[in-house]
């Protein structure tokens, strides 16, 4: 069968969670581009890796121009990027450590919905998947600047949902635990015992390509 191919936006797509998505829909024959702070930029037909900063809006707003003029309108935004606090109490967590950590988890999502959602609601349809966390519905000791930006992503998710013409949808998503470098911040050698980004893709990519206008304003897990 024919897949009907996808154009398809993620954020912080340099190892984990975001690396995974980028080659699993790929690998389905779908249209993406990821971007990352550090990545090497890579341009191989229908498959782009970007450097950009989220937080920096004016470069969101150059890179979104760019991949309009090749895209148009996208057709699933994954609003993957995020970083972790260093797990200590919030009294120790300078303000330059705060800002960063929100500059990226709140103020990016806001900026790549800034400048790609337009389009999407041009062309009438489109999905918003903004990356929450079960630190995003419950709380933990010393990850007190995490929990604060996804619980600010489920807030934001459901005010943005409220506020998107009939035919599109946005998402508030927790990925549930998975092996990673944040996962192994916090948790330590602990963080081997849950599945790895490659396994969990597996059950993700197909939840991610079945979302659609009936999912709008639902907080969601895989």
């Amino acid at each position: 069968m024919e897949v009907e191919k996808r154009r398809i936006i993620i954020t912080g797509v340099s190892r984990g969670l975001g690396l995974a998505m980028m080659k699993g829909f790929q690998a389905l024959g779908h249209a993406v581009a990821g971007c990352s702070s550090s990545a090497e930029p890579v341009i191989d037909g229908d498959y782009r890796v970007d450097r950009v900063n989220v937080a920096d809006d004016e470069a969101v707003a150059a890179w979104a121009e760019t991949l309009a003029s090749d895209w148009g309108a996208v057709d699933l935004l994954i609003n993957n990027a995020a970083i972790m606090n260093r797990p200590v109490p919030l009294w120790e967590i300078s303000a330059s450590e705060f800002d960063q950590l929100t500059a990226i988890n709140i103020n990016g999502v806001a900026n790549c919905i800034r400048h790609f959602l337009p389009a999407m609601i041009q062309q009438g349809s489109g999905v918003v998947v903004n990356f929450s966390s079960g630190w995003g519905r419950s709380t933990s000791a010393s990850v007190a600047p995490y929990c604060a930006s996804k619980y600010a992503i489920e807030g934001l998710s459901q005010a943005l949902a409220q506020e998107v013409p009939r035919g599109l949808s946005v998402v508030a998503l927790n990925p549930g635990i998975i092996h990673t470098d944040m996962l192994e911040t916090c948790w330590g050698d602990g963080a081997a015992n849950f599945p790895t980004a490659d396994q969990w893709k597996d059950q993700a990519i197909p939840m991610l390509l079945g979302l659609d206008a009936s999912d709008n304003g639902q907080s969601l897990s895989v």
